[in-house]
């Protein structure tokens, strides 16, 4: 069935109207277009599909969801309870010792808890990651464990501090007797772990080293957490009350329990019930691939065009490790299909996958869904390997002729990935599809606000989906805001995993 529109697509925007576009059309050739076919109503790729001119409002059934504003309001609300644990705990003297030992309790139980929630963070509980967003959480998750760190940090140096101010003795002397006690030792490992964690996910550490290598250290955060949790239970604040002592282990176990529950048994039984299996791996381009992974009753998962999945492919040298790749294409005839462009030696050999092979896949994750949608007119702006939740919500988001266009910026025609598919999409739905060709630093920007503008002269008026690398996402970012597009119209995944 077709909703016809009430008007038919609107005319291209003409280039000779623009000069900036009109120069940057004669360097590309047609790099920018824009597609329409001028009827009143269109079929989708899939059958049929409904489009109105009003305000959407898509009902499906969905998950629970939990807002960013939710997920930080209890952060907050535990780093209070924290502070109060400790202060009702507290003896009040201005002793020196007294002092340094206030500050290494209440550090202490910050960094504990900062840890808690370092770990719930990357749970991959699926209320918090479409609520909240995978790449948000990942921001949060870098951030926190600053902050985890520096509070260790400062945990030990007060508490050692106060013990050689208490024994009066010099910090050598402390140290040596400190080491002797199971308890401290087994928090000065657990720190040790955790900072290891921290020194590989340092920017310019973390480019020299492996995906593989990034992910088998960030595995130790699991011991330095145990280590931590061992040398709490014997510290006074924890250990002071019976009540306190079963709150502490309470919070730890909930957060153990959801760690393996959704890191462990659900990929476990995802792939069971679904019995997950690649049907098909084709080349899409120079270095890209696509790979179709077909199962039983796939529609169970309730993925929606935007989200990914975390995928780990049964087979050797590749069982290892579970990589974040996006849908770029709806779910169809109990197949999800995925397209990856070779970006280290794991990716690279995904081209070799062999059909039959078994898969893990864990999700459906991310907030980059119609969900998030507060206006009629959709502008969908891709980058590089980006396209690829972009191109499923190019053929499913629910919009009249001439409301919905993709923009899709690569450095060459040769780097466009499922450029055929997008423009029959573009053809089918009356919908605009621009190529933006060009190197980033060449002296015309086709990113810049007047730029977006002069293709879209409401570029104000509408949504904004944005996906692509860091660079170039944060770059577009500031082009909306100049050009007026409201913060909060713009609806943002950036691959920083």
């Amino acid at each position: 069935m077709t909703i016809e529109a009430p008007a038919p697509a609107a005319p291209a925007p003409d280039p000779d109207s623009h000069p900036a576009l009109s120069a940057y059309l004669s360097r590309t050739g047609a790099a920018a277009r824009l597609s329409r076919t001028g009827a009143a109503a269109y079929p989708s790729r899939t059958g049929a599909a409904a489009v109105t001119a009003e305000p959407v409002r898509v009902r499906t059934r969905e998950a629970p969801r939990l807002s960013p504003r939710t997920v930080r309001t209890g952060i907050v609300t535990g780093v209070g309870a924290v502070c109060l644990m400790w202060g009702v705990q507290a003896v009040p003297s201005f002793r020196l010792d007294a002092l340094f030992a206030a500050g290494a309790h209440l550090s202490g139980l910050l960094a504990g808890y900062g840890v808690l929630v370092m770990l719930f963070l990357m749970a991959r509980v699926p209320a918090v990651e479409h609520g909240v967003g995978a790449d948000r959480l990942a921001r949060w998750h870098a951030l926190g464990g600053r902050y985890v760190l520096s509070l260790c940090a400062g945990h030990g140096v007060l508490a050692l501090c106060g013990y050689a101010a208490h024994r009066g003795t010099d910090l050598l002397s402390a140290t040596a007797e400190l080491l002797g006690y199971g308890g401290i030792l087994a928090a000065v490992l657990g720190t040790g772990l955790l900072a290891a964690v921290g020194v590989t996910s340092a920017p310019v550490v973390r480019k020299k080293v492996t995906h593989e290598t990034w992910r088998a250290v960030h595995l130790l955060t699991y011991a330095g957490a145990g280590l931590a949790f061992a040398h709490q239970l014997v510290g006074p604040d924890v250990a002071g009350g019976p009540v306190t002592l079963w709150l502490w282990a309470m919070l730890h176990a909930s957060v153990a329990v959801l760690l393996l529950w959704y890191r462990g048994v659900v990929p476990v039984r995802q792939a069971l019930r679904h019995s997950l299996r690649v049907r098909e791996v084709r080349d899409e381009g120079p270095g890209v691939v696509s790979v179709v992974v077909q199962g039983i009753g796939i529609g169970e998962l309730r993925a929606q065009p935007g989200q990914f999945f975390r995928w780990r492919f049964l087979q050797r040298r590749l069982w290892h490790t579970a990589l974040p790749f996006s849908l770029s294409a709806p779910v169809k005839d109990d197949t999800l299909r995925i397209t990856v462009k070779a970006a280290g030696d794991h990716t690279r050999r995904l081209r070799r996958v062999r059909p039959g092979t078994r898969v893990l896949a864990t999700g459906p994750f991310g907030a980059l869904t119609a969900h998030r949608r507060t206006r009629r007119k959709v502008l969908l702006l891709a980058g590089g390997v980006g396209i690829t939740p972009m191109r499923a919500l190019f053929e499913t988001l629910p919009c009249a002729p001439g409301e919905l266009t993709l923009l899709y910026r690569a450095n060459q025609e040769g780097q466009l990935v499922l450029r055929a598919e997008l423009e029959e999409i573009a053809r089918e739905r009356q919908a605009g599809l621009h190529f933006l060709l060009g190197a980033s630093d060449s002296a015309y920007d086709p990113m810049a606000p007047q730029a977006l503008r002069a293709l879209l002269p409401d570029l104000a008026e509408h949504d904004v989906y944005l996906c692509g690398p860091p660079g170039m996402a944060d770059a577009a970012r500031a082009s909306l805001l100049r050009a007026g597009v409201p913060e909060s119209c713009i609806h943002a995944e950036t691959f920083r995993f």
